[in-house]
């Protein structure tokens, strides 16, 4: 009788534990009972952009409703990366990645280029000029902010709250993610290579500072795999010594090798940077023909509003939007 009882309880056990019965409170089993879960769905890196042609490259990927709202307050100065940076609040309490130098006008007009595409990033706008309330105490931005926290010619990045960036470290490779070999991953390096974009540092860099980056959005579990840094673009690639960022002179000088020819069926592109084979090497003329099917549509008119956002002067905007209307043409003539 005492072993029937026994191994009535045992049975019992088993089951509380099965179905998470185990003994709690009244609270806890209310709370378990109303915490929403998420399930992440398969990560993407690619989205249809849909009606290319309409696209609003003086806003971008956030559009005017998202544009920087002052007045704009500190919260904290951001040490990471190479250039000057502080965190900000804006009027409508959205929080914003605040940039300065020679990445600034490269990084907004880039990320305009690659959104067009159907890729993601982060929404981004220049500022010619503005103010920062509370902007004390500060190392690399000092020289960037007056007393008065008045401040010109910024890169502002917005920073969605229901997004979860995985750290450096769970970042992904150019060689090791789950699109390798896909059309949407090579589309993405055909970006690169169109924007020279030479900062192409992955995962292998993490301790230098990896440009990739995995987002987990909170509410609908969905999971972006995205390149997170641009500032690298528009200016030359190449060696150490020898790249540029944001130079429409060595943009244009180096255009007439952007693509050199076509081998066994792969584009032989000019390109050099962090990780020139990964980017550079086994890109299909497929590849590039559907990538055309949207980088194609962009109008010279949108080149121009995007750059004049960026902050370019006219002969920056002429000049890059020859180059860039050059080197579209090139991938154009691939394909057909």
């Amino acid at each position: 009788m005492k072993s029937y009882h026994y191994g009535q309880r045992f049975w019992v056990c088993c089951l509380f534990l099965t179905l998470g019965f185990l003994p709690f409170s009244a609270s806890q089993g209310s709370a378990q009972k109303t915490k929403k879960s998420v399930t992440y769905q398969d990560p993407i890196i690619w989205q249809d952009p849909g009606d290319v042609e309409s696209l609003d490259f003086t806003n971008g990927a956030g559009g005017l409703e998202n544009a920087p709202a002052p007045p704009f307050t500190f919260v904290e100065e951001d040490m990471g990366g190479s250039n000057p940076k502080v965190k900000v609040t804006d009027a409508n309490s959205r929080r914003w990645g605040v940039k300065w130098g020679s990445e600034v006008n490269a990084e907004v007009f880039a990320t305009r280029i690659a959104w067009a595409a159907g890729y993601f990033v982060e929404p981004a706008y220049f500022v010619k000029s503005g103010k920062i309330i509370g902007a004390t105490k500060l190392e690399r931005a000092k020289k960037y902010l007056a007393s008065d926290g008045s401040f010109t010619d910024a890169r502002f990045e917005l920073k969605e709250e229901k997004v979860k960036k995985l750290n450096q470290e769970e970042s992904w490779r150019w060689t090791q993610n789950p699109f390798v070999g896909s059309k949407e991953l090579n589309g993405l390096k055909i970006i690169m290579m169109l924007t020279s974009n030479w900062d192409s540092k992955d995962q292998h860099d993490v301790g230098r500072g990896s440009n990739t980056a995995i987002f987990q959005y909170k509410e609908t579990g969905a999971v972006h795999y995205l390149v997170t840094d641009w500032g690298g673009s528009m200016g030359k690639w190449g060696s150490y010594f020898s790249r540029e960022k944001w130079d429409c002179h060595g943009f244009a000088e180096q255009t007439r090798k952007f693509i050199k020819g076509v081998k066994h069926g792969n584009v032989e592109f000019g390109y050099s940077g962090q990780r020139t084979e990964d980017i550079r090497d086994g890109i299909k003329v497929s590849d590039l023909r559907w990538l055309m099917n949207y980088v194609g549509r962009i109008t010279d008119q949108q080149i121009q509003a995007g750059l004049r956002a960026s902050g370019a002067t006219a002969e920056e905007v002429a000049c890059f939007t020859k180059a860039l209307r050059e080197r579209l043409q090139m991938m154009k003539n691939i394909v057909q």
